[in-house]
């Protein structure tokens, strides 16, 4: 929760420059859009608001809240050897990590506690409300029952649509969506004047017809969720006077030129009794002087559009749809929750089988790619698709990275140890590819790395769709327990293009990566993988084997990873994963 309430607060700064763009847009074409289209522009502003909220993963875009949210400390870290076995060393070193700020769970907590004390003021307005509704009587006035159908049949509305009539209220209202009712106060009845009642009918009944209570409904959520945002708040002010002054345009389209000065004068007769307090759900002819005199001069200045004008209004609105609705990426980027791959299960050939056996005290997932009969593998659907740091994985991708750049070649790959003590005996020497992958030299390619650059690593991150795409400013140790971080099934889609060649690298590149994850032959099958072991604060947290075997016509691509408060090493990740294998006839 704590990541998401900075995600969320990210979206709010784009959310406010985006109510400054729309009210800049509204200005700049005042005299070109209609009334109701400068209304209607701000619900594309109510599905911004909701893009926060949406399930669904953004397009290539880094996740700076992850970067924010980590905190490892990278000059202190201790070594130690993960394991190791007969076919590869899986060496691996300890990051401290330090306990999240906890900033993020009290900004958390603050907007919880701002919702819940919305809540209650939204819930008094509706006691509020129900105590007014329980009061009022039906309407018996004949001459006002008589008038209200009449402007039933003008809007050729056909529902039955109730009429009561209150002493707790100074001016009209609306309300129900489902069960729609109008609420007018006694007074306006006591003094009943024909042309004053029926104008403030047409006013409440465009209200129906508009399906404002809708409106309403949606208008009172935001106000909850984005109580502390004051442009948002702003914002729903506007909308709400766009709406007045909406239904006010579609009263007078009814109306004969000569009538509208009459209209205004029932504002202004008006504007003294009409009360100012916001009913939630309920939509009404009040408003405060400022709306009143805004209102009035609509009315003054109203002529009926042209359809030249109404073109150039639509393609307008049109217009500035596109670009509001344009930043939804961007809006979603922020918002959506990098953790987990978003991947259709459906629109795959999937069989899900349970290992829990071979898994035993660990939680992870295992994830098999059958290219030749494509044909997916996987237990733990839910593990599947979460993300978790690559570790030493990622050294893969890093060697190809290095080779496109030509910071080493198929050829030339040796790299000098400068003497430099390092906790393993392996490290202690001359490296090149193939040794450095085998035992996981990390400083052969931190070497890379910094040489590289972090602009190019994350070029190369987005280019090939690796995880979340999440790299921080230091090339040591960002795939190490820190902002990057992949999902079993994305290791598995990568190593698939890896092995068929079609990753935007050059052929030979792409076989000398291959050839240095070249673990074991047999007579029947060839064996290529990389463990990754996470190490944090002195513990084993997470635990990667990840590879392809090829065997009799069949190219079966795999992922292993597990999750443990300790001993979830590469090491383990293998040995479960050749159990699998095995029992599954793929590699003994």
């Amino acid at each position: 929760m704590a990541d998401f309430i900075i995600r969320f607060l990210l979206c709010n700064v784009i959310i406010c420059g985006m109510i400054g763009i729309l009210i800049i847009f509204k200005w700049l074409f005042k005299n070109i859009l209609s009334s109701r289209m400068q209304y209607n522009l701000w619900f594309f502003l109510l599905g911004l608001l909701a893009v926060p909220f949406m399930p669904f993963r953004p397009i290539s875009f880094t996740n700076f809240s992850s970067t924010a949210l980590s905190d490892i400390d990278a000059n202190n870290m201790t070594a130690t050897n993960a394991g190791t076995a007969n076919w590869m060393n899986d060496f691996t070193i300890s990051v401290n990590r330090h306990t999240p700020s906890s900033i993020g769970y009290i900004l958390f907590t603050i907007w919880l506690l701002g919702i819940f004390a919305m809540v209650i003021l939204t819930v008094k307005s509706i006691l509020r409300l129900l105590k007014i509704e329980n009061s009022a009587l039906l309407l018996q006035n004949p001459d006002v029952c008589l008038l209200y159908r009449q402007c039933l049949n003008e809007l050729m509305i056909t529902r039955n649509i109730p009429v009561y009539s209150t002493a707790f209220l100074k001016s009209p209202i609306m309300l129900g969506f489902f069960k729609p009712r109008i609420y007018l106060p006694i007074h306006l009845i006591c003094d009943y004047r024909e042309t004053d009642v029926r104008y403030m009918l047409l006013h409440e009944l465009q209200h129906y017809k508009h399906k404002d209570a809708a409106a309403n409904f949606l208008m009172t959520l935001v106000s909850v969720v984005y109580w502390f945002n004051p442009l948002v708040w702003y914002a729903l002010k506007e909308m709400r006077n766009d709406r007045e002054v909406a239904c006010d345009t579609s009263v007078l389209k009814m109306l004969e030129e000569d009538a509208y000065a009459d209209y205004g004068n029932t504002l202004i007769n008006f504007a003294q009794k009409v009360s100012v307090f916001p009913f939630p759900f309920a939509s009404g002819l009040s408003g405060s002087m400022k709306q009143m005199k805004r209102r009035i001069i609509n009315i003054a200045s109203y002529k009926k559009p042209s359809f030249q004008k109404t073109l150039k209004g639509m393609t307008a609105f049109l217009l500035i749809a596109v670009f509001i609705m344009g930043f939804t990426p961007f809006i979603s980027t922020y918002a959506a929750d990098t953790g987990y791959y978003r991947w259709n299960f459906s629109s795959q050939n999937v069989v899900y089988e349970d290992y829990s056996n071979c898994f035993g005290k660990y939680n992870g997932s295992f994830v098999l790619y059958d290219i030749t009969s494509d044909q997916w593998t996987i237990y733990n659907k839910e593990q599947a698709v979460r993300r978790f740091s690559p570790d030493s994985t990622f050294k893969i991708y890093s060697a190809l990275f290095c080779l496109n750049e030509k910071l080493i070649t198929p050829y030339e790959n040796d790299m000098k140890w400068d003497h430099t003590s390092y906790p393993f005996a392996a490290w202690e020497a001359d490296q090149n590819l193939n040794s450095a992958m085998a035992s996981s030299v990390n400083w052969y390619f931190n070497i890379l790395d910094n040489e590289l650059g972090i602009d190019r690593l994350s070029d190369y991150l987005h280019q090939i769709n690796y995880g979340n795409q999440s790299i921080d400013n230091n090339t040591d140790s960002f795939w190490l327990e820190s902002t990057l971080a992949i999902s079993p099934i994305e290791q598995v889609q990568l190593l698939t293009s890896l092995y068929d060649n079609t990753l935007p690298f050059s052929a030979e590149d792409m076989n000398t990566v291959k050839n240095s994850i070249h673990i074991a032959s047999s007579d029947s099958a060839e064996l290529y993988g990389k463990t990754g072991t996470g190490r944090v604060n002195g513990k084993d947290i997470n635990g990667w084997f990840i590879g392809y075997v090829t065997k009799n016509g069949h190219t079966y691509v795999f992922a292993t990873n597990i999750q443990a408060d300790s001993t979830a090493t590469g090491t383990a990740a293998a040995d479960i994963t050749f159990s699998i294998l095995s029992m599954n006839s793929i590699y003994e």
